[in-house]
């Protein structure tokens, strides 16, 4: 099974260094070395194993506080598609190549070996899903549900020209940029064609850096549906909470993802993820005025300096999907998780399972966990991995009800 993704956009020309002999669809060979397209061009490898392209300024994190520009190296075959905004570059490559690229882009390629087989399942069932399950695509949802609520969500978008992007929108996809290890490549040669299926049905198999303690349901991020395999889970053994969200997140619980094991951390995240040491709990601070210039920023909405910010319903993990934020002049509701995320930071804040307290004027947000918390805990399942914890064990953990077959 092969797949598309798309890497960049250029608006007129694209550099490309190749290593090894590459064809074009006339048959015309390029030699290793320097090129600049300015057209389309489809680009086959001689050899798959032993060729590849290199991208300079790959942008990485896209709107989030980890990016940055990266030299990135692909192997397979290279795709230059022109439209009105400029010229698209595709990978297109082999479905278990893909996978290998991304738990090595994800996580670490010196990972645990069962938390290596776990993300090879759910990261080929995450890709695999809207093939198995066709329907229409959706760059979002927005509802203006009166003049002073927003409700959006984003989903997984129908890309015209390729199956999946490169970057955290669908899955990091780094092709041999980062060190591929002997672990990831056996963990996909282990599982090759394996997938996360729920009643037989393939899994759309969510996941994120940390859950903070708890994972949370589907709907609080997407569409009000209930997934069964999509429910919120404790992330430790045998264990529930009883607290209340606010109680949850000013507290300090054991869990899976509460670690500061910084030999674990080192071995199981990239080298950028390492620079977000407060994963679990963290703390934001604001000014009214700094709030105030965020939601004009961010939703083109003037509220005046903020004097109140209120959760009006929460997810099981705590994370807000609706929230209330009161200026001088206005006030605004707005959800659900993502937008809520963006719409209070510069880029994104860790998460939406926050507190807020007003200490000597300004609003000090208490947060936990690290994306959006619904499926499997990156960080979680590292440590359930380094535990002894073996992939199925894992990902029944995480997905409840579910199984791994081809």
């Amino acid at each position: 099974m092969n797949l598309s993704v798309g890497l960049i956009e250029r608006q007129s020309a694209v550099e490309v260094e190749l290593t090894g002999t590459f064809t074009d669809t006339a048959g015309k060979p390029y030699s290793p070395g320097h090129y600049r397209f300015t057209s389309e061009v489809t680009l086959t490898p001689s050899d798959l194993a032993s060729c590849a392209f290199a991208l300079d300024d790959v942008t990485i994190g896209i709107g989030f506080h980890w990016e940055r520009k990266e030299r990135q190296v692909f192997r397979g075959a290279l795709r230059l598609v022109k439209r009105a905004a400029g010229l698209t570059v595709i990978n297109d490559v082999s479905l278990e190549e893909y996978v290998t690229s991304v738990i090595s882009s994800e996580m670490s390629a010196s990972c645990p070996r069962e938390l290596l087989k776990a993300h090879a399942v759910i990261s080929r069932s995450w890709l695999w899903f809207p093939k198995a399950n066709p329907s229409p695509f959706e760059r979002g949802h927005s509802q203006g549900l009166n003049s002073h609520e927003i409700l959006r969500w984003y989903g997984r978008e129908a890309h015209p020209d390729f199956d999946v992007c490169a970057d955290d929108h669908c899955q990091r996809y780094q092709g041999i940029t980062k060190a591929f290890s002997p672990a990831a490549a056996e963990a996909v040669r282990a599982t090759a064609g394996e997938f996360l299926r729920y009643n037989g049905a393939i899994c759309d198999a969510r996941f994120s850096k940390c859950c903070g303690g708890i994972t949370e349901s589907y709907a609080t991020a997407w569409e009000d549906e209930d997934i069964p395999y999509l429910r919120s889970v404790y992330d430790a053994p045998a264990q529930s909470c009883s607290d209340s969200p606010e109680i949850w997140i000013r507290s300090n619980p054991p869990a899976y993802c509460n670690t500061d094991d910084s030999k674990l951390l080192s071995r199981v995240l990239p080298g950028f993820d390492q620079e977000t040491r407060d994963f679990f709990r963290w703390k934001v601070v604001y000014t009214p005025e700094e709030l105030a210039d965020l939601i004009r920023s961010r939703l083109a909405v003037d509220l005046g300096p903020i004097r109140d910010v209120q959760a009006l319903a929460r997810g099981p993990s705590g994370r807000i999907y609706r929230l209330k934020i009161t200026g001088e002049r206005d006030h605004i509701i707005i959800g659900k998780e993502l937008e809520i995320r963006r719409a209070l930071s510069r880029t994104h804040l860790y998460s939406s399972a926050f507190v807020v307290d007003n200490e000597s004027g300004r609003f000090v947000f208490r947060g936990a966990g690290w994306g959006h918390g619904v499926g499997l805990c990156q960080i979680g399942a590292a440590v359930m991995a380094n535990e002894g914890k073996t992939c199925t064990e894992i990902l029944q953990h995480y997905y409840r009800g579910t199984t791994v077959s081809v």
